[in-house]
């Protein structure tokens, strides 16, 4: 049944959805790659979509900015509509020299400045991290199609214009590569509740270089990123079979 935050009932999610944090984005997503498009989710603005990929059911959402928003979508997702698997696809900024705007970034793992998993984990250190099988999917996917892809420790930040400047060349020195505002959160609520959580991001700006892409070109140039999520999907399928 709907939850405060999604309008939606049992069976109209897939087991699989791929988050984006704009919920313009999702329908962007949802228009272009999925086909037999419904539209289950619209509270808040939040909209979600399910369809299919080469005859697999998929769903997409957007989940918002920041820890706190992709921890209650992702929470509800889980618990109340039976979501198996969750893929944010997302942006983030890089601070390595080898991270460049454009490329695509796996987040093995997600650390952060947030204090959400130490609130969970009785305020102790929590490593979250991503689901193994997703993440090796992903990484056999970007092979697949000749997409360079950086696999590493992303920064999950609370604040996005952080007063802390000497932030960015610390997260260089422990070779983070990619700064983002949510995967720490999605992978800590992926643990609590049983599901497997993953998150692909195209690096849309370079904290130290200065580079960065339009908002417009951020909607839109994520086509690597989506090829690599959607047959990750599948072929996560493949291996269970």
């Amino acid at each position: 049944m709907a939850t405060p935050h999604i309008n939606a009932e049992m069976g109209d999610f897939a087991d699989t959805v791929l988050m984006p944090g704009d919920p313009l984005r999702a329908k962007y997503i949802a228009d272009t790659y999925l086909e037999n498009v419904r539209q289950v989710n619209d509270v808040r603005s939040m909209f979600g979509y399910t369809g299919t990929y080469k005859g697999r059911d998929i769903s997409v959402m957007g989940h918002g900015m920041g820890i706190p928003s992709v921890s209650i979508y992702a929470k509800e997702l889980i618990t109340d509509f039976g979501v198996k698997s969750i893929i944010r696809v997302g942006s983030c900024g890089a601070v390595r020299d080898d991270v460049n705007v454009r490329d695509v970034v796996i987040g093995m793992g997600a650390c952060t400045d947030s204090k959400v998993n130490r609130m969970r984990f009785n305020d102790h250190d929590f490593s979250a991290i991503a689901d193994f099988d997703l993440t090796r999917h992903a990484v056999a996917a970007a092979n697949a199609q000749n997409v360079p892809v950086k696999v590493g420790n992303i920064f999950s930040a609370d604040l996005f214009y952080n007063p802390q400047t000497e932030m960015a060349e610390l997260l260089k020195r422990y070779g983070i590569v990619g700064v983002e505002m949510e995967a720490a959160g999605l992978y800590g609520v992926a643990a609590e509740f049983g599901a497997r959580a993953l998150t692909i991001c195209t690096v849309s700006d370079h904290i130290l270089k200065g580079d960065s892409l339009s908002s417009a070109d951020r909607q839109t140039t994520f086509n690597d990123m989506m090829t690599i999520a959607l047959d990750t999907v599948l072929r996560d399928d493949a291996d269970k079979a």
